[in-house]
């Protein structure tokens, strides 16, 4: 740059401190003073490794940057990163993807460390400079973050499509440079950059809705089917040998699917009881295999996990279903997760053939909901690995005020011992419950009371000479199981989730300050974040909720001529061992719901066409063991197949019953003495 000694006091011409001021003032006004360079730092980054190439952008980026910048800028420095603009700021910079090219560009770090630099008071430069604004982030809020935070500290953010001055970092004679202009513009490409984003992604999302909708499979194939390759219609894609592929039955994997749905639905197995009855034989039922890529070993058996993720799919019914689940993005610090079906993309119509039909797929969805806490078969070890005895109404039996199923417990008075079941309210957990104020603290009721309406019901409404008359005489159909389930799993989070809220304020009120101000104020910011996460999950699952009370089922509606098909006869399942009244219970799906306050027991059964076979043999079985050989209309051996295949493919047989100690002959409903 310009030097200007300063005149020595006996110098030659005698020049004085005052004159020599006035000369320098009168040449830094006249004269350009211009340093030799103007070090400024390079900043670069390309948004994925698979659909571009970092070795060719970056050294693209960096030339066209360096052609832009005027002859007293230098570049001193380099920093650039192979990651998507739209990451979160405090995850930008932190990858590893450009370790895997090899790009002929010296590396000084990422935007982090540019960024971390920048604000030392011995950083190598003034400036930052990069090809086009985008190329900062793709979020306008994240750009314009970064340029603000590089001015707090005196450096100024420079694109090289938008022309570079060197008064955009020199300041000479007071003057401040021109930026209005350059600001405008700056602005509105930010915002056309954030916006080609958002448009491209919901652009994509309405194609993969679309070929959703069309029936074309995305990923692999779920178990038990195998994936039918086409050709695909844009021909340069066609030409690079990419396909579109539809789902079609594997021959033998397809046998299997329908199989362990069958088992879950119709004999309510827990997902480990069928991985074990598989893993009995695997050449008849071959385990699934893991997804090529993604780090995972075959293990060459099947496991509860294996069996839960087969029966949670809906591809299975025949319809085409997307975004399940939300992918996992590891570089962009996103977790995998299931979605609620509310946001699921459903085909309108089936698109290939099912291997189960809908009415099967919904009554094995809310199976594991209706397990919670409970096992397969009878006897104490099935009930718990610790319990004494069992009790042959676990599982069935439920609370109508609460919802909660009722757990077994005995009495003995006077040498005698009595069978109950109770449902017991704890202040401590249910407090806040909107039931809680108006159920007794300790519920209970008497086992021999219940089991005598469920003989009835039974042998009246179910296998009794007179059925049909009760079903012409039969109350409004409830709700389908599949959507009373969920509809009461999602009630159940936003209880829980009201509950953390409350205990997260009652936490805040509680707190008593350290003294120390970064501790205090962090705990406030950790307690802040947890409580905006446990709001934004409450409006997502009351959004769930409201989504699920505005669908109109289509099917479920009932199909009484299912009920023809059972054999008619006398029996008295309570007559039976529990072994065999569980596994007519299961089969039959029963559902008991105790009413204390009307003093009501009532109960539900469902009959599905596709297990009218088993439950007819069943029946017979029971019978011979009892005794009795009931009598069994000619239509008993009717094919399954002829039952309709379009609308309701299962009938629901419900009751209410009024309970006290009174005979089966009572007809199912007694008056409370």
């Amino acid at each position: 740059m310009t030097v200007l000694d300063l005149p020595d006091a006996a110098s030659s011409d005698g020049m004085s401190v005052l004159s020599w001021l006035q000369t320098v003032a009168d040449r830094s006004s006249t004269d350009e003073v211009m340093p030799t360079i103007i070090p400024v730092a390079w900043m670069g980054r390309t948004s994925t490794d698979d659909q571009q190439d970092p070795t060719l952008s970056l050294p693209r980026q960096l030339e066209n940057t360096r052609r832009a910048l005027p002859a007293p800028f230098v570049i001193v420095a380099k920093f650039y990163d192979i990651e998507s603009g739209r990451n979160d700021l405090e995850f930008r910079g932190q990858g590893d993807a450009h370790e895997r090219f090899d790009i002929p560009i010296t590396r000084d770090g990422g935007i982090a460390d540019m960024l971390e630099e920048a604000k030392r008071p011995d950083r190598r430069f003034v400036a930052v400079a990069c090809e086009s604004i985008e190329r900062v982030a793709r979020v306008s809020y994240f750009s314009t973050k970064i340029e603000y935070e590089l001015a707090q500290v005196g450096v100024a953010l420079l694109a090289a499509d938008e022309g570079i001055k060197p008064d955009a970092v020199l300041r000479t004679g007071g003057e401040r440079p021109k930026q209005a202009t350059q600001i405008l513009t700056r602005r509105v490409k930010q915002a056309i950059s954030e916006w080609y984003v958002v448009n491209m992604l919901e652009l994509s999302w309405d194609g993969v809705m679309e070929h959703t909708r069309q029936g074309w499979n995305i990923g692999k194939p779920p178990y038990g089917y195998i994936a039918e390759r086409h050709p695909h219609p844009v021909k340069a894609k066609r030409d690079d040998g990419k396909v579109k592929t539809r789902l079609v039955p594997d021959p033998v994997r397809g046998q299997v699917v329908t199989q362990i749905f069958q088992w879950r639905a119709l004999q309510r197995l827990g997902a480990q009881d069928i991985a074990d009855r598989l893993n009995t034989d695997l050449d008849r039922y071959p385990p699934p295999e893991p997804i090529p890529g993604k780090g995972r070993r075959a293990i060459g058996a099947w496991t509860k996990t294996s069996v839960l993720d087969l029966l949670a799919n809906p591809k299975y019914t025949g319809y085409m279903v997307w975004n399940r689940r939300k992918r996992s993005r590891p570089e962009r610090h996103v977790p995998g997760k299931v979605n609620p079906p509310s946001e699921w993309v459903w085909s309108p119509r089936p698109t290939h053939e099912p291997l189960v039909t809908k009415a099967i797929f919904d009554a094995a969805t809310p199976i594991a909901r209706l397990r919670q806490g409970s096992r397969t078969g009878a006897g104490p070890n099935a009930a718990h690995r610790q319990a004494q005895r069992s009790y042959v109404l676990r599982s069935y039996l439920v609370c109508d005020l609460c919802g909660r199923r009722m757990f077994g417990k005995t009495r003995v008075r006077r040498g005698q011992e009595t069978t109950y079941y109770a449902c017991v309210t704890n202040p401590e957990h249910h407090q806040e419950q909107s039931w809680y104020p108006q159920h007794p603290k300790n519920l209970t009721v008497r086992e021999d009371h219940l089991m005598s309406v469920v003989g009835t019901f039974f042998g009246e409404r179910i296998l009794g000479p007179h059925r049909a008359m009760y079903l012409n005489h039969r109350p409004a159909a409830p709700e389908d199981d599949g959507a009373a389930a969920q509809r009461a799993a999602l009630r159940k989070q936003l209880d829980q989730l009201g509950r953390a809220q409350s205990n997260l304020m009652r936490q805040l009120e509680d707190y008593q300050p350290t003294g120390d101000d970064d501790i205090d104020s962090e705990w406030r910011t950790a307690l802040q974040r947890r409580f905006a996460q446990i709001a934004a999950e409450r409006r997502t699952t009351a959004s769930s909720l409201t989504a699920l009370d505005k669908q109109t089922p289509n099917e479920g509606r009932g199909n009484p001529a299912l009920l023809d098909l059972l054999p008619r006869g006398a029996i008295d399942p309570t007559l039976l061992p529990e072994e065999d009244q569980r596994e007519l219970y299961d089969a039959f799906h029963l559902q008991v719901r105790y009413d204390r306050a009307k003093h009501q027991v009532t109960l539900r059964a469902t009959v599905y066409a596709e297990a009218v076979g088993a439950l007819t043999r069943k029946i017979r079985s029971l019978n011979s063991t009892d005794g009795s050989r009931p009598t069994v209309p000619s239509n008993e051996t009717a094919p399954v197949v002829g039952m309709p295949t379009t609308g309701a493919r299962s009938h629901v047989v419900s009751a209410p019953g009024r309970i006290r100690t009174c005979a089966p002959a009572s007809g199912g409903r007694c008056s409370i003495p």
